[in-house]
Parts: structure tokens; sequence; C-alpha cells
């Protein structure tokens, strides 16, 4: 059990530094887009965090942190949306009235 439990701590941290590393490298051009795929990602962390949450033999640990999941997930899904549809009104044309 001790070793599942190491491995998906290490896992759990290669995949915190191989996020930082890519997000960093991206370039302001390519925001809007990865924000959209971030948005996904989320919504994929949403649907798990709340069948793991709601499973009958979950513990009262894995509840919170699908709480906790669900929540941080949602924020990030609603923001991400908020941000480009922003973005995206700054490049449409104002018409001009005659």
């Amino acid at each position: 059990m001790s070793t599942e439990i190491e491995l998906s701590i290490y896992v759990f941290v290669l995949a915190i530094f191989l996020g930082l590393e890519l997000v960093q490298r991206v370039s302001p051009l390519l925001h809007t887009p990865l924000m959209s795929l971030t948005n996904a990602v989320s919504a994929i962390s949403v649907v798990g965090a709340i069948l793991i949450t709601g499973e009958g033999g979950a513990t009262m640990l894995s509840k919170i942190l699908g709480v906790t999941a669900v929540t941080f997930a949602t924020i990030n899904i609603v923001s991400g949306f908020l941000i480009t549809d922003r973005m995206l009104k700054m490049f449409k044309k104002e018409k001009s009235s005659k």
C-alpha cells in the first residue's frame, strides 16, 4: 500500500514540475488556446472529483479533497471562460454608426 502512495506522490511532484516548465515556455500569443485547453482539463477534473467524492466507500479525507477539487476546478473553469470571452471581445470590430 505504501508503495502505491509513494508512486502517486512521485507522479504528482513530477507533474507539477513538468506543468510549470511547459506553462512558462508558452508564447503570449498562445495563452487563449492554452486557457481553453486548461478549461477542458479542469472539466475532466470536476467529473473525476465528483465520481470519487460520491463513491460509497470514500473516506472522509477523499471527500474533503474531492469537494476542494470540485470547488477550485469550477472556479478555474468559470474564470477561464470569462477571461477568454473578454479577450475575444477585444478583437471584435466595433460597428460604426453612420
